[in-house]
């Protein structure tokens, strides 16, 4: 008996090395927006396929964008689309192209912490553009309190929360601001990266709301989620038709809608103070950036196989994390350019 236990546990331990050459590590890295999403969406595709674990690094979009284009990950992840410079770039390294996947949507939200309101804000753009431009500098401003009758604010001086390094987060935010505001367009412009006119600098959409939850009279911008799981208030942002609407999964899905209709074939979209009464104004698709071309099969097949997953049985976890499930016709897209993948 001892020499068939021996047996057997000699058989289990050359099993183990066997399962451990076989198993396939991919590496991802990138935007904090859907994160929660990925970190849900990996554990239960390990969960169904024990021998493919995904690792994903949430670092921001611009980490997520260099990362994929020098070639340490396999794969990145952003919130604001590579431009057509970046898309260059990864050519010239690679003799390939990248491809952008729609993974959800999401909503940026203004959030705040004012300490004896709790009471959820309205917020126009002019207000927004001023308080991020330094303009509007104490939340007992004109531009603020008319958009809040009733609400009593103070005069106290706001502290502006922002990214500190390159993140999609960012590109939302000042994408929709540079659509509302000339100033903004002007003297700062839209990117993942911008020159901040005031502000403390925070990295992560987690750590902006940390600054913010800790930071009396602050005001910041993060990911729908991170507001909610952290039970921070935030703010209703008047839309192009004049409505002022809190985000929400049917109001992202609102601001998508007629983007669906009219896709591009990259992906590369921008679905930011769109019209319609019900939109919510800062709302935006988030990426994940797939080279064309693998040299490793079993990883483009396993990357593959996740896509095509996730644009099926993965949707059904979006809504329960507060992320829009993508449109039926956006889906329909992708699943004819996964073959693009080689």
């Amino acid at each position: 008996m001892k020499r068939i236990a021996g047996i057997l546990l000699v058989a289990l331990a050359l099993a183990g090395i066997l399962w451990a050459d076989t198993a396939l590590s991919i590496n991802g890295a990138g935007a904090t927006f859907p994160y929660p999403m990925y970190s849900k969406w990996f554990d239960e595709y390990h969960r169904k396929n024990p021998n493919i674990q995904i690792n994903y690094q949430s670092i921001g979009s611009g980490g997520g964008i260099k990362q994929v284009t020098e070639g340490t990950v396999d794969f990145g992840a952003t919130d604001g689309p590579m431009n057509d410079e970046q898309l260059k770039a990864f050519q010239e390294k690679h003799g390939s192209g990248i491809l952008h996947f729609p993974t959800v949507l999401g909503a940026v939200v203004p959030t705040y912490n004012i300490p004896g309101v709790e009471a959820s804000l309205n917020f126009t753009p002019e207000a927004l553009a001023g308080i991020f431009l330094g303009k509007i500098t104490k939340w007992n401003d004109p531009a603020i309190t008319d958009a809040n009758k009733g609400i009593k604010l103070p005069a106290n001086e706001i502290v502006v929360v922002h990214r500190a390094e390159s993140s999609g987060t960012t590109y939302v935010w000042t994408d929709y601001l540079s659509k509302v505001s000339d100033e903004w367009k002007t003297k700062v412009g839209k990117g993942a990266a911008v020159n901040w006119p005031v502000g403390l600098g925070a990295k992560g959409n987690e750590a902006v709301t940390g600054t913010v939850k800790n930071t009396p009279n602050s005001v910041g911008y993060v990911e729908l989620i991170y507001a909610e799981a952290n039970k921070i208030p935030y703010g209703s942002v008047k839309n192009a038709a004049g409505v002022f609407v809190k985000a929400s999964l049917a109001a992202v899905s609102a601001a998508a809608a007629d983007a669906a209709k009219e896709m591009p074939e990259d992906f590369r979209v921008s679905i930011t103070n769109v019209p319609g009464k019900s939109a919510y104004p800062i709302s935006s698709f988030t990426w994940l950036l797939i080279p064309e071309k693998f040299s490793d099969a079993a990883k483009r097949d396993a990357i593959k196989g996740f896509v095509k997953w996730m644009l099926a049985d993965g949707q059904t976890y979006a809504e329960n994390l507060s992320y829009a499930k993508l449109p039926k016709e956006v889906v329909a897209m992708e699943l004819k350019a996964i073959e693009k993948i080689q």
